[in-house]
């Protein structure tokens, strides 16, 4: 999962040049996210893994860090899934 929002990240302008250097931990705010980008990020997720965000996880630390924002995705996606069986 981590790789494939590292994909997902290249795509976004801000922080393509550096998202490949980056430790699945490390502080994307620290790397040049801002709330712009983070909306940026957020809609391309959605897109991407045909998924959509709770309000409640439209925060700073869902999408503080590559590790932060997998984990995101993968409770949307089990949730969706626990929903659908």
């Amino acid at each position: 999962m981590h790789e494939e929002v590292r994909a997902v990240l290249r795509t976004v302008p801000k922080l393509a040049g550096v998202v490949d250097t980056l430790p699945v931990d490390a502080d994307l705010w620290a790397a040049g996210m801002d709330s712009l980008t983070s909306v940026h990020v957020m809609v391309r997720l959605e897109d991407h893994f045909d998924l959509q965000f709770s309000e409640d996880a439209l925060t700073r630390d869902t999408f503080g860090s590559i590790q932060a924002i997998a984990a995101a995705v993968s409770a949307v996606v089990a949730s969706r899934e626990g929903v659908t069986r």
